[in-house]
C-alpha cells in the first residue's frame, strides 16, 4: 500500500471540479406575476429550448419560435383533469423514457412551466392513490397536511434534482404569493404592514425547492412612458426576495435585462446556441 499523498489528493480534488460538468451549469428559477413575461423569457435561453409547458395556453406567446423550430413545446401536460387525473404519471414516464436516452442532450435549455401548475399536478397524482395498490382514489378532494403535501413536496424535489444533472440549462418558472408582514405598530397603535411576494407553492416546498437552484430571479415590470419596461432582479429588492450564486464576483447588477444568454455571457458560462433539430 502506497503512502499518502496530500498533494496528489488536493491534485485530484482540483481536477474533479475543473472538469465537474455541474459546475459549469446553470439553474434558475424564475418567478413573477402572472403575465410578467416569463414564458416569454423562454426565447433568450440557449436554443433549441425544451418547454414541458403545465400552464394551459402559457406558450401561444412563444408561437413564433415554436413555428420556427427554435423551441419545442410539449403542450400534453395542460390537459389535467382533477377528477381523472393522468397528466404527472404520463409526465413522469415520458421524462423518465427521455432521461435514459439522453433526449435532452441535443437541447440548450430544459424549460419547466410552470412549477405552480406542475405542483397542482403533482398534488392531483397524489390524491388519486397513483401507485399505490390500496389506495383509495381521492381525487378532486383537498389534500390532507402530512398525508399529502410532504410526498408531493419529495417528488417535486426529486424530480428537480434529477433535472440538476442534464447536460443543458434548466429553468423552472414559478408565480408569487403576497403576504403581509407585521412591523411594528403606530403611535396610535395600528399595526404597520408590509406587503411581501415570495414563490407560490404548497407548505415547505415555499423554502425547499427555490434551495435546489443556483439562481432565484424575480422578473418584474416598472411603469414607465409608453408601456412596461421589465427588469430581472438576482438580488433580494424591497418586497422581493431573490438571490444568485454567481454574483460573488460582482459580474450581475441587482436588476438586468431579461435575457438568460446575456447574462451567460456576462456570468462567463456557455451561452451559445446547440445546432438547430
Amino acid at each position: 500500500m502506497s503512502p499518502y499523498d496530500i498533494k496528489t489528493e488536493i491534485k485530484k480534488i482540483r481536477d474533479y471540479y475543473a472538469s465537474d460538468p455541474l459546475q459549469q451549469r446553470f439553474s434558475a428559477l424564475i418567478t413573477g406575476q402572472t403575465g410578467a413575461g416569463k414564458t416569454f423569457l423562454s426565447r433568450t435561453a440557449r436554443k433549441p429550448v425544451h418547454i414541458d409547458s403545465f400552464d394551459p395556453g402559457g406558450t401561444k406567446c412563444v408561437r413564433k419560435w415554436i413555428k420556427e423550430g427554435s423551441i419545442i413545446a410539449d403542450t400534453r401536460w395542460e390537459r389535467e383533469d382533477p377528477y381523472d387525473p393522468t397528466v404527472f404519471g404520463e409526465w413522469m414516464k415520458e421524462t423518465k423514457f427521455r432521461l435514459e436516452q439522453g433526449y435532452f442532450d441535443m437541447f440548450g435549455t430544459y424549460w419547466l412551466d410552470s412549477a405552480t401548475s406542475w405542483g397542482d399536478a403533482a398534488m392531483n397524482y397524489q390524491l388519486d392513490g397513483a401507485g399505490r395498490i390500496d389506495a383509495k382514489s381521492r381525487a378532486g378532494e383537498a389534500p390532507k397536511f402530512t398525508r399529502d403535501y410532504t410526498p408531493q413536496k419529495v417528488m417535486m424535489i426529486n424530480h428537480i434534482k434529477r433535472f440538476m444533472t442534464l447536460k443543458c440549462d434548466f429553468i423552472m418558472t414559478g408565480h408569487l404569493r403576497t403576504f403581509e408582514e407585521v412591523r411594528g405598530e403606530t403611535k396610535q397603535g395600528s399595526e404597520i404592514k408590509v406587503v411581501k411576494y415570495r414563490f407560490f407553492t404548497t407548505g415547505q416546498a415555499m423554502v425547499t425547492i427555490p434551495m435546489q437552484f443556483d439562481e432565484l430571479f424575480v422578473l418584474i415590470g416598472h411603469d414607465v412612458s409608453g408601456g412596461v419596461r421589465r427588469k430581472l432582479l438576482t438580488d433580494a429588492q424591497d418586497e422581493y426576495l431573490a438571490r444568485s450564486r454567481l454574483r460573488a464576483d460582482e459580474k450581475l447588477s441587482v436588476e438586468e435585462e431579461p435575457d438568460i444568454k446575456a447574462l451567460l455571457k456576462k456570468i462567463g458560462l456557455s451561452w451559445e446556441d446547440k445546432p438547430a433539430l
